[in-house]
């Protein structure tokens, strides 16, 4: 079933282009949602406090989220760490 060459075209057409994230805050709001399973009605609030605070505070939150919380709703408990700041 070879059908020879594709036009360049037709390789492009399938092809997903996916844009990166503008800010470096935005990258780390998008880890920390894929790690934490954080549902759709929250991810605003993940990106607000990654853009409001540093790097370095975000993920020690993350990290003691991890090690402390590990059964449950862990995105509730970052969710606490960010708030006691």
């Amino acid at each position: 079933m070879n059908k020879g060459f594709s036009s360049l075209g037709n390789i492009l057409k399938g092809q997903k282009s996916i844009k990166p994230p503008a800010y470096q805050w935005q990258d780390l709001a998008l880890e920390v949602i894929k790690e934490l399973n954080i549902p759709n009605f929250k991810r605003n609030s993940v990106f607000k406090v990654c853009k409001e605070n540093s790097r370095d505070y975000i993920e020690k939150c993350l990290n003691d989220t991890k090690e402390l919380a590990k059964e449950g709703e862990q995105w509730k408990y970052f969710f606490k760490l960010i708030s006691n700041k």
